[in-house]
């Protein structure tokens, strides 16, 4: 299948640290270029985010932004008692120089440093979370990036079988077309030379018979096409593949135009750029 540079994907999970939220968004890109954006609780991280993403995306510009949200709760934590038995001796010794100063609040108890002794969290499961929650999000992301990418190849294909059936009808016209532009350049070659210089006449005459024959740049066109067409159906990585295709058959088309020896295969060469540029543009797009 071919694949789509352009996707989005988010998710979120439980964690013994809190909630997880991962989300993910590529663009274009000519290269793989990664953009992390963690929380500094989860920088440790990142190398393995990397190797995650590189194992499923091949080009494009990702933008990862890792986050972690509540935290757990006050009453998940445990006093400490020893810090109560502290701020207790401590309040009784001011209390002897201070008889007038007021006793501490709950409230003010509970938010003292170290009060509250938050249980240890556990790492390895929180590692673990984070990895099947970025595999979930890549799996959604390529769902995406493929889904999108089929539309795509089907648009290429469409124009791909529309440049054939523009070169089926060019072939036709050239026999025609040369005919007629030998005979107008024969009448003024003879209207210009004496009568006696006929080989001058037919050197001229074969010269531009030879810049007229397009049958090469014919055929380099529709093998050009053909390959498209196998490089969409084959899919995997084929952004770079189909994009130099497209400058071929860009430079084909242009020869083409150049060496046109009638109205009708000049026409033709236009519609065929026109169509090749269309097939540039979603190129771009493509992984």
């Amino acid at each position: 299948m071919v694949h789509s540079m352009t996707g989005y994907a988010v998710a979120s999970a439980e964690s013994p640290r809190g909630v997880l939220h991962v989300e993910l968004r590529t663009v274009n890109s000519r290269f793989l270029d990664l953009q992390f954006r963690v929380a500094d609780e989860l920088r440790a991280a990142e190398p393995r985010l990397r190797e995650l993403i590189s194992a499923r995306i091949a080009r494009g510009k990702v933008d990862c932004r890792l986050s972690l949200a509540d935290a757990p709760r006050a009453d998940a934590a445990q006093l400490n008692a020893t810090a109560l038995q502290r701020l207790s001796s401590l309040q009784k010794e001011i209390a002897k120089s201070f008889p007038a100063a007021p006793a501490l609040s709950v409230a003010e108890l509970l938010r003292w440093p170290g009060v509250l002794a938050e249980p240890a969290a556990d790492e390895d499961a929180t590692r673990a979370a984070l990895e099947a929650l970025v595999r979930r999000a890549l799996d959604e992301l390529c769902a995406a990036r493929g889904r999108e990418g089929a539309r795509l190849a089907s648009i290429l294909l469409e124009r791909a079988a529309e440049m054939r059936r523009r070169l089926a009808g060019i072939a036709p016209l050239v026999p025609e077309a040369v005919a007629a532009q030998r005979a107008r350049l024969a009448e003024r070659l003879r209207e210009v030379i004496d009568a006696g210089v006929e080989e001058r006449i037919r050197a001229e005459v074969a010269l531009f018979a030879a810049k007229s024959d397009v049958d090469e740049e014919i055929t380099r066109l529709a093998a050009h096409i053909d390959e498209v067409e196998r490089v969409l159906n084959k899919g995997g990585t084929a952004g770079k593949r189909l994009d130099f295709l497209a400058q071929e058959l860009n430079r084909e088309a242009n020869t083409l135009a150049s060496k046109a020896a009638g109205l009708k295969i000049a026409d033709a060469a236009l519609e065929l750029k026109l169509l090749i540029e269309q097939i540039r543009e979603q190129v771009q797009n493509i992984e």
